[in-house]
């Protein structure tokens, strides 16, 4: 990816159109990406993750039903 420069342009309008490229381009969020590896989760885990999401959604559903927070 390149920018350049146009003439007369301000320093602040240049960086404004750099960012939204960059952005654009979707550079920003690949580098997220691959900033952190991550293992990959056993069957058991992720059958332990998936359950606790589940039993966690239903008791927020269960507080707003009656009410609670």
């Amino acid at each position: 990816m390149e920018v350049r420069r146009r003439k007369n342009e301000s320093v602040s309008s240049f960086l404004y159109r750099f960012s939204k490229r960059v952005q654009q381009t979707g550079i920003l969020k690949e580098v997220k990406r691959r900033r952190v590896k991550t293992r990959p989760m056993n069957r058991r885990a992720r059958r332990n993750a998936a359950l606790y999401r589940k039993t966690k959604a239903e008791t927020i559903a269960r507080a707003k039903k009656y009410g609670g927070k």
